[in-house]
Formats: structure tokens, C-alpha cells, sequence
């Protein structure tokens, strides 16, 4: 009695499991059409086209969707890109004159070439409301594989103009497997194979030139076969001029206000300098807070910021010498006419005595050369003295007017020098900036 129950037991299963196969095998019949019934009989996924005949040739062209960021902290930017490649299976050769539309997840019973992104961080396919791919088989064996990705690929970028600078990015695709005996890569259109980026409006950048270029990648492993796509990215200076390069310039000029307030309102003049150098210190943070913390890179935006905090730093202490000066001098007694005079006629003796002793030796010189030979060695050596005598003279003279010119009779002139210097030599600067980093 056992012996049958498990006999009808193996039977039932024996049947389920046939009927199952057998509606499989009829769910694919009515998923796959007699057309690609037909062409898909001993196809081989695993094995590229033209395997024993040379290498395939793929086609690629793309249309940028959007670049969404770019950001120079991380020094890589984020773009949306639909994918095509083109190449020519002869296994897929079928009757007809119209090409076959399938669904894109029929794209893993097909050889599809294994293209990658070489500088990419990260990138994912569109799987929204299903996966973002596009499989078009033509009558001579054509497939059109597109596919729709974002991805974060790396940028090296130069920040020595900052924020005047361009940026030169690129999109490399590379075969990961197949090396340049067994694949070619080529762009299906030149520089046109690749679309989009004209109608591109970016934040702070603009397009102004883009192209393509077919290379070679070589690895250890071999060489294989790349594709590059240059585009040239201008930053858009507006933004900058407004939010950092004007308010400098105010500040700058709000520090010249002081030279203008007496010294004698102590409070008045510390209260503007010290406000102005605060407030360029936040600029100067808040100025680099979208930007990488590296040392090698010496910014213009910071040499700009740097010459005005400059600027407003010396006019305070322009303010500490100018009140210096005064305090001193009020605490000295005040030189009539008459000791002047006699400042100066003490200065006429010393050097009067400079030149008595420079006569004697000059008399002394010519009564030794009576004496001696009258050669030519002589008369150097009468050259040398001589002159060794009158240099004392003119480096007295020399010392006693740059001590002059360092000598401030009235600090309240001071104020006035600083008005025209200040603003004079920031000028100069500015044009000496502007040129040098929009020119050059």
C-alpha cells in the first residue's frame, strides 16, 4: 500500500513538471516573435561579432541632457547623457526593409559592447518607469544600443584666474575588455556626434567650444581603443564683480574717509579703520568657502583681496603715524629762525673741515709727486686718492638730504600726502590686476 502511494506521489510530480516546461517554452514563443525566433537560433551572447574576421567597429554619438553641477571643491561635475552606439552584427541579418524595435530588456540576450566612463566617480542607468535603454536591430545586421546615464565624472581644473578663469573638462569612454584587436571606436558624426550643449544654460558658466578626438588607452594589459569629448568652460565674472570685487572696493574707500577726519578725533578714526579691517577679514572668508583649500593654488580673487585688506591695513596705520608725529612734536620745543641758522652753520663747518682735510692731503699728494717719477702709475694712484677724499663730501650730502626728506616739519601734512598717494596708487594697481589676469 506504501509502495503505491509513493509511486502516484513520483507520477503527479513527474507531470507538473512537464506541464511547467511546457508553458514556459509556449511563454516565450509568444513573447519572441518568428523574426527573432528566427535570427536569435544558436545566437551566442558571449562571443563579439566578426570574432574570427578582424575587429567590429562601433559608432558613438551622444546629446548632452544637462549638466546639473560643477563644482570646484571636488573638482568634477555632473552630467545627464543619452548614450549611442552603433555597430554591425552579421548573426542579426534578417528579411525585410523595416528595422525592429525591442524592449530594452531584451539587451541581455544580445552582445552589447562594454563601454565605460574613465574618470568616473559614480554614475547610475535611469530605471524610471523602466530602464532607460533602446535596442534597434536592422535588416543588415545593424544595432542601435542607447542608453540614458548620469554620471560624476572628475575634471582637473586650474584656479590660478579664479573667478576669471576657463576650464577644459572631458568625457572619455573606453572599452574595458576588448582591446583594439577586437574593437574600433569612432565618432559616427566628427565633432556633430555630440549634441546639446548649445542649448545649455549654466549657472556660471558658459559653452564656448567643444570637440571630439579618437585616441588610444594604453594599459599594462594591452592597448584599447577611446574616444575623448573636449568641452571649454568660461565662469561667468558678473556674479563675483557684485558680490565680492565691488563691496572691496567700497571698503577700500570707506578706509580713505579717515584722512579726511581731524587727528585729534582719536575714537572716530580707530572706530573706521578697525570696522573696515573686520569687515574685509569676513569678505575674505566668505570668499573662499566654494573654493578647495589648497596652497598651491594662489587665486586672483585672493590677490585681489589681499591688496585691499592691504590698502585699508596701511590707512590705519597711516593714522598711528600721523598721531605719533604729533604727540612728538608737540613735546619738543619749537626751533626759532636763529637756532636754525645755527643748525645750519654747524653743518656748513663739518663739512667745510671735510674738505680743509681733503685740501692738505691734495697738497701733500702733489709735493710727493714733484719727488717721484712722473709716471703713469702715479698719476692713477694722485686719481684715486683725490677721489677717495671727495666721496666723504658727497655722502654727507647725500645722507643730510634723504634725513630731510625723512624729517616731517608739520604731521598734519601727512593726512594730505596720504589723500593723493592712497587713491593714486590703488588705481595703478588695479589696472596693473585687470589687465594682467584678463589679457594674460
Amino acid at each position: 500500500m506504501c509502495t503505491l502511494f509513493w509511486c502516484s506521489k513520483a507520477l503527479f510530480l513527474l507531470i507538473f513538471c512537464r506541464l511547467m516546461k511546457m508553458s514556459t517554452a509556449e511563454g516565450k514563443g509568444e513573447i519572441l516573435p518568428p523574426t527573432i525566433q528566427k535570427i536569435m537560433k544558436g545566437y551566442n551572447k558571449y562571443l563579439r561579432p566578426f570574432f574570427d574576421n578582424g575587429p567590429v567597429s562601433i559608432g558613438m554619438s551622444m546629446d548632452i541632457a544637462s549638466i546639473d553641477t560643477i563644482s570646484e571643491i571636488n573638482m568634477d561635475y555632473t552630467a545627464t547623457i543619452f548614450l549611442r552606439q552603433r555597430w554591425t552584427d552579421e548573426r542579426l541579418c534578417f528579411e525585410g526593409n523595416k528595422s525592429l524595435s525591442l524592449d530594452g530588456r531584451l539587451v541581455e540576450m544580445l552582445w552589447v559592447p562594454d563601454t565605460f566612463i574613465v574618470d568616473s566617480k559614480k554614475s547610475f542607468l535611469h530605471d524610471i518607469t523602466v530602464e532607460n535603454r533602446l535596442i534597434r536591430i536592422y535588416p543588415n545586421g545593424t544595432v542601435l544600443y542607447a542608453i540614458r546615464i548620469t554620471a560624476t565624472v572628475a575634471c582637473s581644473m586650474d584656479l590660478t584666474k579664479y573667478p576669471m578663469d576657463k576650464q577644459t573638462c572631458t568625457l572619455q569612454l573606453e572599452s574595458w575588455g576588448y582591446n583594439i584587436n577586437d574593437v574600433q571606436f569612432y565618432w559616427t558624426r566628427g565633432n556633430d556626434s555630440v549634441r546639446g550643449l548649445e542649448t545649455l544654460r549654466l549657472a556660471q558658466y558658459t559653452v564656448e567650444d567643444h570637440f571630439t578626438s579618437v585616441s588610444e588607452a594604453l594599459y599594462e594589459t594591452g592597448r584599447y581603443p577611446k574616444l575623448v569629448f573636449h568641452f571649454e568652460l568660461k565662469r561667468n565674472i558678473l556674479y563675483f564683480i557684485l558680490e565680492t570685487y565691488v563691496p572691496s572696493i567700497l571698503l577700500v574707500v570707506l578706509s580713505w574717509v579717515s584722512f579726511w577726519i581731524s587727528q585729534s578725533s582719536v575714537p572716530a578714526r580707530i572706530c573706521i579703520g578697525v570696522t573696515t579691517v573686520l569687515t574685509m577679514t569676513t569678505l575674505m572668508m566668505g570668499a573662499r568657502t566654494s573654493l578647495p583649500n589648497a596652497n598651491c593654488f594662489i587665486k586672483a580673487i585672493d590677490v585681489y583681496l589681499g591688496i585691499c585688506f592691504s590698502f585699508i591695513f596701511g590707512a590705519l596705520l597711516e593714522y598711528a603715524v600721523a598721531h605719533f608725529c604729533t604727540l612728538h612734536r608737540s613735546n619738543l620745543r619749537v626751533h626759532t629762525k636763529d637756532e636754525d641758522e645755527e643748525v645750519e652753520e654747524e653743518i656748513n663747518g663739518v663739512l667745510a673741515t671735510i674738505a680743509n682735510s681733503c685740501n692738505v692731503s691734495d697738497k701733500i699728494n702733489k709735493v710727493d709727486s714733484k719727488q717721484n717719477i712722473n709716471t703713469s702709475t702715479n698719476r692713477k694712484e694722485e686719481k684715486s686718492k683725490h677721489s677717495g677724499c671727495s666721496s666723504p663730501m658727497t655722502v654727507m650730502k647725500r645722507l643730510f638730504c634723504i634725513s630731510d626728506c625723512f624729517y616731517v616739519k608739520n604731521p598734519y601734512h601727512i593726512d594730505n600726502y596720504a589723500r593723493l598717494s592712497f587713491p593714486l596708487s590703488f588705481i595703478i594697481i588695479n589696472v596693473f590686476y585687470w589687465v594682467y589676469y584678463l589679457y594674460f
